[in-house]
């Protein structure tokens, strides 16, 4: 009951706020969205000979589009812009490798958010383009870890005179959260499987446990390794013991940029105004006829994985995000369900890979998708899952049984177990006068109520109730992978791994983007040589996608409206905390930076 308080009086407080901001300028914002719509669609932007594809790797880039609304905290911070996506950037490249007019490719580098498997699927799809002889060209003001481990690959790479490489290893930082809640009165109580398990940490303790630091430690090292190496592969002269010691002794990112040009990280110091020159020069024309066309000109002439009408179909199902019950921006399974069953049941799909970029969530979600996915299997047709960033915990629960699992080196995955964190505000409602009265037939009647704390025998009754639920996700990876039981737990235990471990332990089968699953599903529906993708759920323009593509509401009223509010912003990061069904299986909130 509480819960359902909190959560009622929470989405009333913000859903007033954003429909008052929203109705003042929802009609400008159409008008302005139809007509810019209208102007850029009336403009065909041609691909001339010797044109050069220009990719700038800056911004955030997700799995793909989305026609959702907007999250509330991107209102708040006035960040309401079409991110770049991965499959557009990836199907651009290739066909900027076949396409006869396009002769080079620019890397135009800034700062640019992503994951390192993204950028690592990024980095491969290059490579892939340089196959064709066709040359690439890097240049930034200041060069990121994220955006020179990409660059990495192209034939020249330059840096402004003025500008850096920032380079400074892999890292994460996790909020622990104890003595805020103490403050506020509120306690969680936690029931978990897996040593590893640490989601639960920021919650009940000031500072990160023994074995989350460890396995942390060794997937970040790991990863660092790997990036490390692949520099080092195609940068003459520069070694993995060159570039710690550039990191960590001679610090890099504060030196001179003309130490980057010493130890081979750069080509040379460059003017950004000059880098048309060298383009231009390297394409054979003038200056003046440079032609650089953007991934959007080269995808708006063949649409990718539209072909919906096709008779001899790969579907790729993408399954990106938190696993929640009834959140459209999630991956909610009652939408997704009916998707995957229809998709069985259609004879023109022969195939499916299913890209799966989730962190995991509702335990029952997980369920709900991995049984729609057993029955879609069980018509006999082929099934690959193809990881991005993460697919950990529920997101490996739904990805575990198919008949060949590709991930990326870099992907974070596993964390194979389940945790119950529930929330006693006793100490809240202590704190602002309100003495709770409960009146009932049993008494677990209540239970658990969320007002006063679990006593010894709930808390067995919840940590049998968990168990349960693990020894079930055990048991199904184990049918999946082909594993004993005993295996399954000890590589478990709620544990993350990188791509590179997880394929060593038998998690995933190979290493690989989603080409190679989509190629591999196609080779095993015995379609090799005459197969078309479509990718699903469908995504339908709406108003939210026509606004970003027109800029967003970076600076709008909306934006204004809400950036500063802070009390809005914390409630729904409560709401947020409150929604979640009570039994999980969640990785913890890693999110890797570079620098």
């Amino acid at each position: 009951m509480l819960k359902k308080f909190f959560m009622n009086a929470l989405s009333s407080f913000v859903g007033a706020w954003v429909a008052i901001l929203l109705l003042g300028a929802v009609v400008a914002m159409v008008v302005i969205g139809i007509v810019g719509s209208m102007a850029t669609g009336s403009e065909t932007v041609s691909v001339k000979s010797r044109s050069v594809l220009e990719l700038k790797l800056e911004g955030s880039i997700q799995e793909r589009e989305s026609a959702d609304a907007p999250d509330p905290m991107q209102l708040m911070q006035g960040d309401f812009e079409q991110p770049q996506t991965l499959d557009a950037i990836i199907e651009a490249v290739k066909m900027a490798a076949e396409n006869r007019n396009i002769a080079a490719l620019y890397l135009d580098c800034g700062a640019v958010s992503a994951s390192p498997a993204t950028l690592n699927a990024i980095r491969e799809a290059l490579l892939e383009f340089k196959k064709s002889g066709k040359k690439i060209y890097a240049y930034g003001d200041a060069l990121f870890t994220s955006s020179y481990f990409v660059a990495s690959v192209a034939d020249r790479i330059y840096l402004n005179p003025a500008g850096e490489i920032s380079m400074n290893g892999l890292g994460s930082t996790s909020l622990y959260f104890k003595n805020l809640l103490d403050k506020l009165g509120v306690t969680f109580q936690v029931v978990k499987v897996g040593t590893f398990k640490s989601a639960v940490e920021p919650y009940i303790m000031d500072e990160m446990s023994g074995p989350a630091r460890a396995q942390l430690d060794t997937m970040f090292n790991g990863m660092w390794g790997f990036i490390r190496e692949k520099i080092s592969e195609l940068r003459k002269g520069v070694t993995p013991a060159l570039i710690d010691s550039l990191v960590s002794i001679r610090n890099i990112s504060f030196a001179p940029p003309a130490l980057a040009v010493e130890s081979g990280l750069v080509d040379s110091l460059l003017y950004g105004r000059e880098i048309d020159d060298r383009l231009a020069q390297l394409v054979g024309v003038e200056k003046e006829k440079l032609n650089k066309v953007s991934p959007s000109v080269l995808l708006g002439q063949t649409p990718w994985a539209s072909a919906y009408t096709s008779k001899n179909q790969v579907a790729v199902l993408y399954a990106c995000g938190e696993i929640a019950d009834g959140n459209d921006r999630e991956i909610n399974y009652e939408k997704l369900v009916p998707v995957i069953v229809k998709l069985a049941d259609d004879e023109n799909i022969k195939g499916m890979v299913m890209r799966v970029n989730s962190p995991g969530g509702s335990v029952f979600g997980s369920d709900q998708i991995g049984e729609a996915l057993d029955y879609f299997m069980k018509k006999g047709k082929p099934l690959a899952v193809s990881m991005g960033d993460y697919a950990a915990s529920g997101g490996y629960w739904i990805s575990c049984c198919a008949d060949k699992i590709f991930a990326d080196p870099m992907t974070v995955t596993g964390s194979i177990g389940i945790f119950g964190l529930i929330p006693n505000f006793a100490g809240t409602m202590s704190k602002i006068g309100v003495n709770p009265q409960t009146v009932s037939t049993n008494p677990s009647a209540n239970f658990p109520t969320g007002m006063k704390p679990m006593d010894e025998r709930q808390l067995a009754v919840m940590q049998q109730y968990v168990e349960r639920g693990y020894d079930r996700f055990i048991s199904r990876v184990a049918k999946g992978r082909k594993m004993s039981k005993e295996r399954v737990r000890a590589i478990a235990e709620g544990r993350v791994w990188d791509g590179m471990n997880a394929r060593r332990i038998g998690l995933v089968d190979s290493l690989g983007g989603l080409d190679k699953a989509v190629d591999w599903t196609a080779a095993k529906a015995g379609i090799s040589d005459k197969y078309e993708v479509a990718a699903y759920p469908q995504v339908e323009p709406n108003f939210w996608t026509i606004m970003a593509k027109q800029g967003g509401f970076s600076g709008s009223l909306i934006a204004s409206g809400l950036k500063n509010n802070f009390e809005a912003f914390a409630e729904v990061y409560v709401r947020r905390i409150l929604a979640r069904e009570r039994l999980q299986a969640r990785m913890p909130e890693i999110s890797v930076t570079f620098d």
